[in-house]
């Protein structure tokens, strides 16, 4: 996906905010706030960087784990009819609904 940038190995969505002229990068999956600005990929890569290596200084500092830990559930809400046309293609692959939604989740994830 071309939106996502790893930076020492943690994931940030980067997106363009006009009102600024400036890229905002945004690292996901963390127990906290670490966001940065930048006009071009170069930069969107060293401001990370730092943005990074001040959070993971704080997170070591107050003993705080940097990520966030994923249960493996989530509340999904559907339209009735969408539901149902789910649970009818799940059986026809002989899944579960649940084993059905989480591989096209994954297939799509994988896609990225």
């Amino acid at each position: 996906m071309n939106n996502v940038m790893t930076i020492n190995g943690y994931q940030a969505v980067i997106c363009y905010d006009p009102e600024i002229g400036m890229f905002r990068g945004e690292f996901l999956g963390l127990n906290g706030g670490a966001d940065f600005y930048a006009t071009d990929v170069s930069g969107l890569q060293r401001e990370g960087e730092l943005s990074l290596k001040v959070f993971l200084a704080a997170c070591e500092e107050d003993g705080v784990e940097p990520r966030r830990q994923f249960s493996g559930k989530f509340i999904l809400r559907l339209d009735p009819q969408i539901h149902e046309a789910a649970t009818i293609a799940a059986a026809a692959h002989g899944k579960s609904l649940n084993q059905w939604a989480a591989d096209a989740l994954k297939k799509a994830a994988a896609s990225r």
